[in-house]
């Protein structure tokens, strides 16, 4: 019995249908090939602890931070997907990755999207050209598959998997149907034996990985390299990771000779804050295991709109609009005649609730123009009630203030912190305690 499969969601149904019931597409469907299922000997199942455990060798990218964010490196074998949004910096990762795999082994950059000549181009500006990263301009999976099994390199290069295609399935570059596919043509290959491989992937306008949810599934490692274009930091994390701590972070910044690490994240992204400045806040958020400092700008001025702005850079925008309510209702700010705009400076995400507390202590300031401790940190959620609760880690994020030579932290009085004679913890139950004592309210 033939199967039939959307290209455009991957619904599968046993007869033509002219339009989708999934996605309501029209004219999407396209034959499968049935797959016979042939009945093999049953294996045995063995007692867990009676699996020998190995560690697992690992391949270094040459760049620390990236190693770091991988586990230690890269696992022979191993299938990572690297998604960004276009622009951001994705082939210029690789670029620089596979020059360095390169001093002690072939690489094989397979590139469906540029021409030979746009890598080439982009290669000579990097100062990437080691003669041992072989360039292979094709958007056939079975021709990449093909020279990777005769040429055996040390690291395999997909630019993307959304541009490539499998000439055993009918339908265009880019469909569920073919990326998934193509991703498992790949994740074959490398597992008998293969390189590590790195995939390009596309992201949708909401940040998440384009094509089906199997990808994400399908690969052993997912980074996510992300970062305003406007400004030259990015940021590299992984959201999963087989082989080690998922959600660890590397900061980079974007310059003419490509991407270089930051060191220390955190001194770089308050190396431009004013001091004694009105509505400028300083908190720590933890991105994976590591705690970071970032600066929260607010501006608060009186609208000339009957209903006025409230904007949000950096942050999401309906926490901002919980967080002003809040301070409306249990401070006794008056916020309803204002314009009310928040920034994280440096062009980073914070999603973290533990920087509720340094959005509402920036906003107050900027309100009663009065600027805050240049020495403190602020970190805490704030709830519907105005309580500020605890958040995870806390000494962690002390140690990482008091090393960059703040004095004071403002958090929750229900966080247990561990005692420091360098740094002086002021613990407030609410926010309103917390506006008295920095006098924030008229």
């Amino acid at each position: 019995m033939s199967v039939w499969e959307c290209i455009n969601c991957g619904q599968t149904t046993s007869k033509w249908l002219g339009r989708c019931p999934a996605c309501g597409a029209f004219n999407t469907f396209a034959p499968q090939p049935e797959k016979r299922r042939t009945r093999t000997r049953s294996p045995e199942p063995v007692p867990l602890d009676a699996i020998a455990l190995e560690t697992l060798p690992r391949r270094s990218t040459g760049l620390p931070g990236c190693d770091r964010v991988l586990g230690g490196g890269l696992v022979p074998g191993s299938l990572v997907l690297l998604a960004g949004e276009p622009g951001v910096g994705k082939s210029t990762l690789l670029l620089q990755i596979a020059n360095r795999i390169a001093e002690g082994g072939k690489v094989l950059y397979a590139s469906a999207e540029e021409s030979a000549t746009q890598v080439a181009l982009r290669a000579r500006r990097l100062a990437c050209q080691h003669p041992s990263v072989l360039l292979l301009a094709e958007s056939t999976v079975e021709a990449v598959l093909e020279v990777v099994s005769r040429l055996k390199p040390s690291l395999l290069v997909v630019d993307s998997v959304q541009a490539m295609r499998s000439e055993n399935v009918p339908s265009i570059p880019g469909s569920v149907t073919q990326v998934r596919e193509v991703a498992a043509r790949v994740a074959e290959a490398v597992k008998k034996n293969g390189p590590p491989a790195i995939m390009v992937g596309h992201v949708t306008k909401d940040g998440t990985v384009a094509g089906p949810k199997s990808l994400e599934h399908l690969v052993d490692v997912v980074l996510e390299f992300s970062g305003n274009t406007a400004h030259a930091n990015r940021l590299l994390r992984a959201t999963k990771n087989r082989f080690g701590p998922a959600l660890e972070l590397a900061l980079f910044s974007m310059g003419e000779m490509g991407l270089e690490e930051i060191t220390n994240p955190s001194q770089a992204l308050l190396a431009d804050r004013v001091p004694g400045a009105p509505g400028s806040a300083v908190t720590v958020v933890l991105e994976g295991l590591s705690p970071l400092l970032v600066e929260i700008q607010a501006l608060v001025s009186r609208s000339p709109l009957v209903n006025p702005r409230r904007v949000a850079q950096g942050f999401d925008a309906g926490r901002l609009a919980l967080l002003l309510a809040v301070v409306e209702k249990r401070a006794g700010a008056k916020l309803a005649d204002r314009d009310v705009f928040v920034n994280v400076a440096g062009g980073l995400e914070v999603v973290e609730p533990a920087a509720d507390l340094a959005v509402v202590a920036a906003v107050l300031s900027s309100l009663a123009d009065v600027p805050l401790p240049d020495d403190a940190v602020f970190f805490g959620e704030v709830g519907l009630l105005g309580e500020v609760r605890a958040v995870g880690r806390g000494d962690a994020r002390l140690r990482e203030a008091q090393a960059l030579g703040f004095r004071r932290a403002f958090t929750a009085k229900s966080a247990s912190l561990e005692a420091n004679p360098a740094l002086r913890v002021a613990a407030f139950g609410d926010i309103a305690a917390l506006a008295r004592h920095l006098k924030l309210l008229h």
